[in-house]
């Protein structure tokens, strides 16, 4: 007997015998549900056997048997009738617990995002992909899937999505691609830490998305509800069926707000602010204008997050400004990092140390956010030293700026294409997908071990763009991906420190050391961000124009 939990409500397992009965109970079960027909093995005890053992431990019964492989619309609308009317928890079963766990998913279906219902079986060990589109319709059998084809089809419109289309349209102006994105507006989201820091307005980060998607790609409104990478096949909300003959996958990451107990509900109020949201990034400006003492906090959450220098910028620019107007001695800066560095390569370590010291910052690594209270004005963190006891810890606080927990998204976590982790599972060179050869992937959703930043997406683009059209020449990939990645940190208003850098951490400067050298900070890196990027941004990058980010190509020798 297995102990196989959906949820609080449904537990699922193979075959039990009677002898079994007595355990469920005590384990505080209160009904069961057979799934399996009487006589499907020589060695399977009947159902009656089992109730009468199951009323003497006093759990109630019903039998709903499904025949192997054929699972019908009405037996799951009769799991799900079962499930409310019989006393919980209930413990179901069959030869194997699929048909259970299948039921269970498709009798939720309607009610229950699909991506949480493929979550909750797949951690009870069972795989829905072959109902994932009746889960996608509502539990029902589709009756018509409205199939639409494309040879490439993109998911995602942020700017990986965005610019590996217009990449690879400029390579192939007669492919036939599909952008599938449910979002209207468009934002650069490397321009929120200077809305945050009063140096940008919040409007010029954002466009439509209509206005940017290239000429002549699809733009399919639509959210991504499943995949089915063995059937060429992705899954839209309302199981409308997108047919592809190659696939690039790239929506992002999600921000997890809800990973922290209260959060969500003291984000943007209560002196707690977030420059990794849009609406948010204002009130940063607001608070740090508006703090004349007091502790400042700023939070950085477990890797990987995108832009990890993030957090810290949002701690530099709000320095800088309480410096330049004389109250840096009345306020407390605490950086409060649930990880060991303060930056990931340590060739730019000491010119943020400089920094640090200069805003009279402490250091607390090791520190993670776990719940806020604030009507109460604190924060909780769990701190997990090395060659410690964990421990948690409360901080009070007169200002607060958070840095989300982030994973890949539901629908990516729970789908063929992701590693055990979570995140799409490609090769780091190529950016192909390791076991499906017509998926690539790129920006922050996969898991080559790069920086989570705009400017990789920027070098990822057209190095995939590159290898899918090699491929559909019948060629192999060629384009290689070295792992770079950008992360301009804004270490005071007028100067940045430029970090540039690759896989295992090695330095890629994109300008020689006399023009620009990025371990300093410097105006030039300044200006680079200010002026020049966000024009990159929106009138090269979107639109196909590989400005420094030709690919590097490999040959076999």
């Amino acid at each position: 007997m297995e102990f196989r939990k959906i949820n609080d409500d449904l537990t699922v397992s193979p075959q039990i015998a009677a002898s079994d009965l007595s355990d469920i109970a005590a384990a505080g079960y209160r009904s069961i549900i057979c799934n399996r027909p009487d006589g499907e093995g020589a060695d399977q005890p009947g159902f009656e056997e089992i109730e009468a053992a199951a009323k003497a431990a006093g759990l109630e019964t019903c039998y709903l048997p499904v025949i192997s492989g054929k699972v019908q619309d009405t037996d799951a609308e009769a799991f799900g009738r079962a499930l409310r009317e019989l006393p919980g928890p209930v413990f179901a079963y069959c030869r194997t617990g699929t048909r259970s766990a299948t039921l269970w998913s498709l009798s939720q279906a309607g009610q229950m995002a699909p991506a949480r219902i493929l979550m909750a079986t797949k951690q009870a060990g069972y795989d829905m992909a072959g109902v994932v589109r009746r889960i996608v319709n509502g539990g029902k059998t589709p009756t018509d899937t409205g199939d639409a084809s494309f040879d490439v089809v993109v998911v995602g419109g942020g700017a990986a999505g965005i610019a590996v289309s217009a990449s690879l349209k400029a390579r192939k102006p007669d492919l036939e691609i599909a952008l599938l994105d449910p979002a209207d507006v468009h934002y650069y989201q490397p321009g929120w830490t200077m809305v945050g820091g009063g140096i940008f307005e919040p409007e010029t980060t954002a466009r439509t998305m209509g206005s940017l998607i290239p000429k002549d790609v699809h733009w399919i409104k639509s959210a991504v509800a499943a995949f089915e990478p063995q059937n060429n096949a992705v899954i839209l909300d309302g199981c409308r069926v997108v047919k592809y003959q190659r696939l690039i996958v790239c929506p992002g990451l999600k921000l997890d707000w809800a990973k922290v107990d209260g959060l969500v509900e003291t984000l943007g109020k209560n002196g707690v602010t977030s420059n990794y949201r849009y609406d948010l990034a204002p009130y940063t400006w607001e608070l740090v204008k508006g703090l004349k003492g007091g502790t400042a906090l700023f939070t950085q959450p477990p890797m990987p997050i995108k832009c990890a220098g993030a957090p810290q910028k949002a701690m530099y620019l709000s320095g800088d400004h309480w410096h330049r107007t004389g109250i840096l001695p009345r306020i407390d800066i605490q950086f409060m990092n649930a990880g060991g560095v303060l930056f990931g390569v340590k060739d730019y370590v000491p010119a943020l140390m400089d920094y640090v010291k200069r805003y009279d910052a402490s250091l607390n690594f090791f520190h993670n956010l776990i719940a806020v209270d604030g009507p109460a004005k604190t924060a909780t963190f769990a701190v997990n030293t090395p060659d410690s006891e964990p421990f948690t810890i409360d901080v009070a606080f007169d200002m607060m700026h958070v840095c989300p927990p982030q994973t890949a998204p539901d629908f990516i976590r729970v789908s063929p294409l992701a590693d055990a982790a979570g995140w799409v599972d490609v090769d780091q060179n190529t950016l192909r997908h390791k076991s499906y050869d017509n998926v690539w992937s790129l920006g922050d959703v996969m898991n080559a071990p790069n920086a989570k930043t705009a400017a990789a997406a920027r070098m990822q683009a057209p190095i995939v763009a590159e290898n899918v059209a090699a491929d559909i020449d019948g060629l192999s990939p060629h384009a290689v991906y070295n792992g770079y990645g950008s992360c301009p940190l804004t270490v005071e208003r007028g100067k940045i420190v430029l970090a540039e850098f690759g896989y295992g951490g090695a330095l890629l400067p994109s300008f020689p050391k006399w023009l620009l050298d990025g371990t300093k900070p410097t105006r030039a890196a300044w200006l680079l961000k200010e002026q020049i990027l966000p024009p990159v941004y929106w009138k090269a990058m979107l639109r196909g124009k590989e400005w420094m980010a030709r690919p590097e190509k490999v040959t076999a020798g």
